[in-house]
């Protein structure tokens, strides 16, 4: 009859509740330390996107088509009661309803985009910061359990203890910063990457737009 090792007798030597205090606990409170609050909310936020596909811009460019002919057919000031949930074409629209010229529609854009892209890189920053600690909080837990081990070499039966505690946060360090952190930073990146590149494509309608609708919107003024 062959045997059968069940899931928690085969990871149980791999689990040690004081290895995994020091290295999860010394990383959290480490990247605590060294990232401000806002940035920490983002980080942990962004895990949400993981399993997002990357950001097109497709839509946006529908709704700014839409908008083009709500300006059309009753005039720029209409903007303002349409729902725009995209930031970069809320800033170019609140620009155009203002009635500053393609320039300033520009630097909106700009400003608006600038902003983005660093919040997006601040939470993939915090995860690289997560990959960076790990191993090291891992060879603390080494050397924490090498000391145990010379401290208790006279007592067999508490050798093994120590000796796990010192191989296992190297193995949870690694395990972290490779398998989990790196992994969630790259892809964030690649996203914020994506994302930056679609919305380039947003510039040239929106600019577009805002140089055919200045004549308009001073007419009306007038």
């Amino acid at each position: 009859m062959t045997a059968t090792i069940s899931l928690p007798a085969l990871m149980g030597p791999f689990l040690d509740p004081l290895a995994l205090a020091i290295v999860l606990g010394g990383t959290a409170l480490a990247v605590v330390l060294r990232t401000p609050r806002h940035d920490l909310g983002r980080a942990v936020g962004a895990l949400a996107v993981l399993t997002r596909r990357p950001w097109s811009a497709d839509e946006t460019l529908r709704q700014i088509d839409a908008l083009s002919r709500i300006a059309d057919r009753h005039g720029v000031i209409q903007l303002d009661r349409s729902i725009i949930r995209d930031g970069d074409v809320a800033a170019a629209a609140e620009a155009i309803v203002d009635g500053h010229g393609p320039d300033t529609v520009r630097r909106a854009i700009a400003a608006s985009q600038l902003a983005r892209t660093e919040r997006h890189l601040a939470a993939a920053d915090t995860w690289i910061s997560v990959a960076e600690i790990a191993p090291a909080m891992g060879m603390i837990g080494t050397l924490v359990g090498l000391v145990r081990l010379f401290i208790v070499m006279t007592d067999p039966t508490r050798i093994g203890g120590a000796m796990a505690v010192a191989l296992l946060t190297t193995l949870y360090g690694a395990i972290i910063a490779s398998l989990i952190a790196a992994p969630i930073a790259g892809r964030l990146r690649r996203l914020a990457r994506i994302e930056a590149l679609e919305r380039s494509r947003l510039e040239r309608p929106l600019v577009a737009f805002a140089r055919r609708h200045q004549p308009r919107l001073r007419a009306e003024a007038a």
